[in-house]
């Protein structure tokens, strides 16, 4: 899964933390599922965390289908509430699917994710709020985890394969390689 993490000045408003839009993987393509992330008021890996815990459980309430489109909001005392959209193979029609994920579920994988993954988020954050962006440059940078899939539930996170896999995928992302000859 590659993802843009973009920042933006806060909507005066509203107290939206994030949010969340995904790109699909075109059938023709060769690029993974991308992720666009834009976080509002200042750049912060708790907040960047809860984005894509929002992606991931969204993906796991989800029937799998190809070409599923989402938008989500986080909200900080909400949770994520939104929606995706997926064309059915067999009839064409489009498909939606509202979600509403309880901040706690949200808190709870956010920090599976800054344990796992925690310095790369933080770079990610740290780099968005660097004060000598050229004046009027739109806030932006992206990132890949290796496994989407497996860190939002396709390989369950209950199972130790699961978690492994998961545990990989992050682990690569962070730009951190494990090989188990060397820890023998």
């Amino acid at each position: 899964m590659d993802v843009l993490v973009r920042l933006e000045a806060r909507p005066s408003d509203s107290p939206v933390l994030a949010h969340v839009n995904s790109i699909p993987v075109l059938p023709f393509g060769t690029r993974s599922r991308r992720e666009v992330v834009t976080l509002y008021g200042h750049a912060d890996a708790q907040a960047l965390a809860l984005a894509l815990a929002a992606t991931f459980e969204s993906e796991r309430m989800e029937v799998s289908a190809s070409g599923v489109v989402r938008h989500l909001g986080v909200w900080p005392d909400r949770g994520a509430v939104g929606d995706s959209a997926w064309r059915d193979g067999a009839t064409g029609r489009l498909m939606t699917q509202d979600h509403d994920i309880p901040l706690l579920t949200l808190e709870a994988r956010a920090s599976e994710l800054l344990g796992a993954c925690g310095p790369t988020l933080r770079r990610v954050a740290a780099g968005l709020a660097m004060p000598d962006w050229p004046e009027g440059t739109e806030r932006a940078l992206s990132f890949s985890l290796a496994s989407g899939n497996a860190a939002s539930g396709g390989g369950s996170l209950d199972d130790e394969a699961g978690v492994e896999n998961w545990l990989d995928s992050l682990r690569q992302a962070d730009a951190y390689s494990y090989d188990e000859t060397e820890a023998d």
